[in-house]
């Protein structure tokens, strides 16, 4: 499985964080890792997620885009380093 990393910035909500969670884990993108942080006004956070599957990190791109409280994603520099399953 190949590694990607994404970041994700959205407005701080209680279920913000669960329904990002949730996409991934739908969209059959395993968590490696995550850490998540609140901009200066607390109004907005950033997640840094990193994520594993054999499918297209496009695929989880565009559906976490699709969310309500999602402002942007941006795909990261992408890692060679590859996980076996």
């Amino acid at each position: 499985m190949m590694q990607h990393q994404l970041a994700v910035q959205a407005r701080f909500r209680p279920e913000t964080l669960e329904r990002v969670l949730r996409v991934v884990r739908h969209r059959g993108f395993q968590l490696c890792s995550m850490n998540m942080a609140t901009l200066g006004n607390s109004d907005n956070i950033n997640i840094e997620l990193t994520v594993a599957s054999l499918r297209p990190v496009e695929l989880l791109f565009s559906q976490l885009s699709k969310l309500v409280d999602v402002a942007c994603v941006e795909i990261q520099q992408p890692t060679t380093q590859q996980i076996r399953a």
